[in-house]
């Protein structure tokens, strides 16, 4: 069998969409899906499945043995409000898959590794606008803390051991195939599923609460630019910034208006408004820009008029 690409976490808002987008562009069985549980999405299957923990080490070191893995993508994660209510449940899973994969790495069973942090590595001591690549780093969610630890092992063992990993801080992550897994940015999506089913929405947060989001189509490309440019214009091996759109729930609202007739929206804020207090309004991604030519394609008028046309057939069905 010829090389190929590992996905774990295929499940998941991002897996699906990146194992569907690579399929598409590789051939079905080049790219090996994987999760802890089957697939809802019948698509996920027209391709090798296995069913996989990502914290046991021994059965990842199978599946990239049988598969002869050359890169993978490495989604798996308890995300930021799921992991308040379970702290060391998230911590356990989140660190050990990634390391568990950066020795694989090291051994010399992987040749690349994609590995996604977040947004949730900046903290309240963070500045705020146009955050930096490099600036202070103080998470107070066990994701975020999760997240910059990751950075860290990311970074050493490129530097100690030559590991080829390669990581995009995402921002809130917008898309219409798959549903959100718990994340503190999830009303983004939930408002399109309302705006189209009832007409109106209740946002978790407050109304000016401004967060950094991306279209998926964006993220994915992202993700695929970044993990298939030439080593040498990788020069950030903790993870790199990433920007798309800037928007709190108050814009969003009225972008939505636009495209649905009497669409309205009120806030009542719970403990995920604390969460998102403690993260960057927007990002500076003048890296990503320079070392891979990273640039974003929707805007936020642009991403409403796709999400609200696709969920209409979706919902239709």
């Amino acid at each position: 069998m010829n090389s190929t690409i590992l996905i774990l976490g295929a499940c998941g808002q991002i897996g699906t969409e990146l194992t569907l987008t690579l399929r598409a562009k590789y051939g079905n069985n080049a790219v090996i899906a994987t999760d802890i549980r089957e697939p809802l999405m019948k698509e996920l299957k027209n391709g090798p499945f296995e069913l996989l923990d990502a914290s046991d080490a021994i059965a990842m070191r199978s599946i990239c043995e049988k598969y002869n893995v050359h890169t993978m993508y490495h989604l798996v994660a308890m995300l930021s409000a799921t992991g308040e209510k379970f702290p060391m449940k998230a911590w356990d899973l989140n660190m050990q898959s990634l390391l568990h994969a950066l020795e694989l790495a090291k051994e010399g069973l992987l040749s690349k590794i994609f590995w996604p942090s977040s947004i949730a590595v900046f903290g309240p001591t963070t500045p705020k606008r146009e955050t930096p690549q490099q600036t202070i780093m103080e998470p107070s969610t066990v994701y975020g803390i999760s997240k910059l630890a990751g950075e860290r092992w990311c970074e050493y063992y490129a530097s100690k051991y030559g590991v080829d990993v390669r990581s995009i801080r995402y921002p809130g992550l917008i898309s219409w195939k798959s549903q959100p897994g718990g994340g503190t940015t999830d009303y983004a999506v939930e408002i399109y599923y309302k705006a189209l089913e009832e007409g109106r929405y209740t946002s978790f947060l407050s109304e000016h609460r401004a967060l950094p989001m991306m279209y998926m189509d964006d993220a994915i490309r992202a993700t695929i630019e970044l993990t298939e440019a030439p080593a040498k214009q990788v020069k950030i091996r903790s993870s790199y910034n990433l920007a798309g759109i800037s928007f709190d729930p108050i814009t969003i609202a009225k972008s939505i208006a636009k495209y649905v007739d009497g669409f309205t929206m009120d806030c009542q804020a719970d403990f995920r408004e604390e969460i998102a207090a403690s993260w960057p309004e927007s990002i500076d991604d003048r890296s990503a820009q320079e070392d891979w030519n990273w640039s974003p394609t929707f805007d936020l008028d642009s991403m409403t008029q796709a999400m609200l046309t696709n969920l209409k057939v979706k919902l239709r069905k």
